[in-house]
């Protein structure tokens, strides 16, 4: 019996010599791996590191096709189901789950949210999906889940995506290594411009507004005719904003926003001024852009609550069927065009919209007046033309060496 404890005390001292040189050469291990740095200099570039992947990977459109990265991997996710203009809708729930399974790993939520915003007519001047069932409304209603609506490529999204499989555009890895997403889109269309864009990034923003086709095409073609041409006749071709729910600039600081790319622009409602049954009452028509009517509504009724605007008797919102029409009566004897004035001086009926136009060029963020942003796109719509030609005379050659 002595000899079996002498035996196991030995076998216990071994086994914990044995614990000992292990943690001994864990941590050597450890002190090995360890990299003396300074905090101040790690954090720094711990932080730039973190700021350029919000930068790029977020917050601000390529200047060639004027979006972010999470709008075209829904466009191309959507390109991919074959849900062209032309053919039926499908379950939003299906192009939310195939974006974030294969290019987008993050909440679905988020997904749903671009996605829904680039169906709203109220939000994008035009539209780069085609979306059935409820999306919300400029009163801030939310969209319904997304198991309940269906989407597509609109018409002008098509366009956008015309050629890509022609090697047109440069490819990166999926976040898993498994498929290529594309870096940019071909963009037959200058959809920055058409569409604007806003985004927050880490020390910097942009806020760029929408712009009608028709003169967006003119300027470019006028470049393409000559490249010299003074920055001066583009703004003559290219007036102004065309934002999605109308009104109009006031105190214009245009010429100096598509100079230098920024420029903070006074924007108001449009208002008609109707007589009816002895009483003057302001019929507002259109609103500033990426303002919520019931949120206007509820902050005139507020005022007239307050005594601020003494002259409204009833308030009532008329809208229907996409048009606008918010009914302010005034009581008798009232001066409206005294009460309008107000309205522009106490809500939001007139509004300021503070414009920046920064774009990723090349994937770095530059602040880029007007004609700098059509070269750029110019530029890269030669590039893609280019190697689409390439690669369609390249096919025809494979056909001709084919061929008996």
């Amino acid at each position: 019996m002595p000899e079996e404890k002498k035996q196991e005390e030995k076998a216990e001292k071994e086994s914990k010599r044995e614990e000992s040189k292990k943690i001994e050469n864990q941590e050597k291990g450890r002190e090995e791996k360890l990299v003396k740095a300074e905090i101040t200099e790690e954090m720094q570039k711990a932080y730039i590191d973190y700021a350029m992947s919000v930068i790029v990977s977020r917050a601000l459109p390529a200047v060639e096709d004027g979006l972010k990265p999470v709008h075209r991997r829904i466009l191309y996710t959507i390109y991919r189901l074959g849900l062209l203009h032309s053919k039926q809708t499908k379950k939003s729930a299906t192009i939310v789950g195939n974006c974030m399974a294969k290019f987008h790993p993050h909440g679905d939520i988020a997904i749903y949210d671009a996605l829904a915003r680039m169906t709203q007519d109220f939000s994008l001047r035009y539209p780069l999906v085609y979306g059935q069932g409820n999306w919300g409304s400029i009163d801030g209603d939310a969209p319904a889940h997304m198991r309940y609506t269906e989407a597509k490529l609109s018409k002008i999204s098509d366009e956008l995506l015309q050629d890509i499989d022609k090697g047109t555009v440069e490819w990166q890895p999926n976040f898993d290594n498994s498929l290529k997403e594309p870096l940019t889109l071909p963009a037959k269309l200058p959809n920055l411009l058409l569409n604007g864009a806003s985004g927050i990034a880490v020390g910097m923003t942009t806020n760029i507004p929408p712009h009608n086709l028709q003169d967006v095409c003119d300027a470019i073609i006028a470049y393409i005719e000559n490249n010299q041409i003074k920055i001066e006749k583009l703004i003559k071709i290219i007036r102004g904003p065309d934002f999605p729910t109308g009104g109009y600039i006031i105190a214009s600081q245009l010429e100096q926003l598509y100079k230098t790319g920024k420029a903070s622009l006074t924007v108001r409602g449009k208002t008609v001024l109707e007589k009816a049954k002895k009483r003057e009452r302001i019929v507002i028509t259109e609103i500033p852009y990426m303002l919520n009517k019931s949120a206007l509504i509820e902050e005139i009724a507020n005022l007239v609550r307050a005594k601020k605007l003494p002259d409204i008797a009833e308030l009532r919102d008329e809208s229907a069927k996409g048009k606008m029409r918010i009914v302010i009566g005034l009581r008798k004897g009232a001066d409206m065009r005294f009460t309008l004035n107000r309205l522009f001086q106490y809500t939001r009926l007139q509004d300021r919209f503070n414009a920046i136009m920064l774009a990723l060029v090349g994937g770095n963020p530059q602040t880029l007046n007007l004609k700098e942003i059509i070269a750029c796109y110019v530029d890269y719509r030669k590039k893609v033309v280019t190697k689409r030609c390439k690669f369609e005379l390249q096919k025809a050659e494979e056909r001709q060496t084919t061929t008996p």
